[in-house]
């Protein structure tokens, strides 16, 4: 019997101690939580401190720049891209500049740029600035072309980080290579602005003209999340043996054609260039001062490069041979002759319309606008921005029906290049005096082009739209302005571009386009 009550008490006393040291456990780690020391730590969001400090300065600034963030810059297309607040840059070890985006999502519908006040029924389009990001900077990424960062040109306002992050597009997905920004490159220099007089007209040379700023020159266009190929002459001429590229358009394909050669030849005079113009029917007809063209070709490679004179990329005719006052019929559903009689000799196509749209130009010339073979009764299809709207699908189809039979044919239409007139027009005191870029920092991010009509007309045809509209509309420190030495005085031309300049832009898109084409041929 006590053996039984002895086991009892010792079976209660060993459970009260069990207990008593469990609450001695539990009151323990309350007191000092040893165990946790072994749990995984709670995550915590935490601002890295040179964004932190970005922030800060980006409130302050916004303060102080209330009245700046405001300001926009209209062009006599109606075009308004509102600038909104500038770039903070913040240049940390491991930071990346906080970026002002350009989001230019909002279609337009037509990008009449006319050197006459524009027609009522011809249509603008807006864009503004929307969104902005925040971008930490991978401390391993390159530079997308392997150069070195360069110093601030134009103050902390207008900076860019041009070793910003690039990377290589998905393998299904191609670059969009009209997204992206404008950089400040100091060592940046495709040809010099003294030099290839072999190929630049004056008119466009502005290094030989009185203008005494020139960092237009320094700044490179960066695609976003991909990397452009670097342009080379050789790499090119290589690309294009035995090939012919075609300009085909207004005086903005000139300068494109014109930029081209500068940039094959680096802007040094060569000898290994023949002209093989009469090849292509481009001689001087009698009674002008020039052809309506020009083609070279490159006798190591056997490349030929040629531009075509049409305005309209229309097929004009003269309505009575006979009198040489003769109205001419605008043919809007009819290519041009040249291009029906040599298209099968062309490898590259680059075709743009635009500029000569308005009443102005086409009561100089005497056009009158033709369907079907006789003169146009529609009375919506004769109002100019319709016209030129038709026109586009109609040159854009036709070449597109023309790709099954030349299958090696590359073909682009080049979006329209837009004006920078403020305050009036060519002929009523418009101007362009910036000469401060105001494109440093902004980043063009749209996914539809801002020329709609060229847009919507090459879309789901073999036609690549070469998009150049809204990365050049950031640009309008880069025209001839006032320093023009063929123009009258008191006009000043914000329609072309200082060479070098944005139209080498274009072409190394084009070239990079070209390339990147080449690469799927060979898979």
């Amino acid at each position: 019997m006590k053996g039984g009550v002895s086991v009892i008490r010792g079976k209660i006393f060993l459970l009260v101690v069990v207990l008593m040291s469990v609450a001695l456990l539990i009151w323990g780690w309350e007191r000092n939580p040893l165990i946790s020391t072994f749990l995984p730590p709670k995550p915590e969001m935490q601002l890295l401190p040179v964004i932190t400090s970005t922030i800060r300065e980006t409130e302050a600034q916004n303060q102080l720049l209330e009245a700046e963030n405001n300001r926009t810059l209209e062009s006599s297309e109606g075009l308004i891209v509102a600038l909104g607040e500038d770039e903070q840059d913040t240049r940390g070890k491991n930071s990346r500049v906080q970026e002002k985006t350009l989001d230019l999502d909002a279609p337009l519908l037509s990008t009449d740029t006319s050197s006459s006040v524009r027609e009522q029924d011809e249509e603008s389009f807006t864009t503004t600035v929307e969104n902005q990001e925040m971008h930490v900077k991978n401390p391993g990424e390159k530079h997308p072309r392997g150069r070195k960062k360069t110093p601030d040109l134009t103050g902390p306002l207008l900076s860019a980080n041009t070793s910003s992050s690039v990377r290589q597009p998905d393998d299904n997905q191609a670059c969009d290579y009209a997204k992206g920004k404008w950089v400040v490159d100091d060592s940046w220099s495709l040809y010099s602005g003294f030099g290839c007089k072999q190929w630049l007209s004056e008119m466009w040379a502005c290094r030989l003209m009185q203008r005494t700023d020139f960092a237009y020159e320094k700044i490179r266009w960066q695609p976003k999340h991909c990397q452009m190929e670097e342009f080379e002459g050789s790499k090119f001429l290589n690309m294009m043996k035995d090939k012919t590229l075609a300009f085909v358009g207004d005086s903005l394909g000139r300068q494109q054609f014109q930029s081209m050669m500068c940039m094959i030849t680096g802007g040094m005079k060569t000898a290994d260039v023949m002209d093989v113009g009469e090849e292509y029917g481009l001689v001087i007809p009698q009674g002008s001062a020039r052809p309506n063209g020009w083609a070279f070709r490159f006798l190591k490679t056997n490349t030929t490069i040629l531009y075509y004179w049409s305005a309209s990329l229309c097929d004009l005719e003269p309505v009575d041979i006979k009198n040489p006052q003769t109205n001419f019929a605008m043919h809007l559903d009819r290519p041009p002759a040249f291009l029906r009689q040599y298209l099968h000799k062309f490898d590259v196509l680059v075709l743009n319309t635009g500029h000569h749209w308005n009443r102005g130009k086409f009561n100089a010339n005497r056009w009158v606008m033709y369907i079907g073979g006789i003169p146009n009764t529609n009375r919506q299809l004769a109002m100019i921005g319709n016209a030129k709207n038709f026109t586009i699908h109609s040159i854009i189809n036709w070449v597109n029906s023309q790709l099954p039979k030349y299958p090696h044919l590359k073909a682009f239409y080049r979006s329209i290049s837009p004006r920078h007139f403020v305050n009036g027009d060519w002929n009523t005191g418009g101007s362009c005096n910036n000469t401060t870029p105001m494109s440093i920092g902004k980043e063009v991010l749209q996914d539809e082009s801002s020329d709609y009509s060229a847009g919507h007309a090459a879309k789901g045809t073999g036609v690549k739209l070469l998009d150049i509209t809204a990365l050049s509309q950031l640009r309008d420190e880069a025209h001839i302005s006032r320093y023009s030495i063929s123009g009258s005085k008191g006009f000043q031309d914000c329609l072309h571009w200082c060479l070098p300049g944005v139209p080498d832009t274009w072409n190394e898109i084009l070239f990079a386009h070209i390339s990147d084409m080449s690469l799927v041929q060979d898979e």
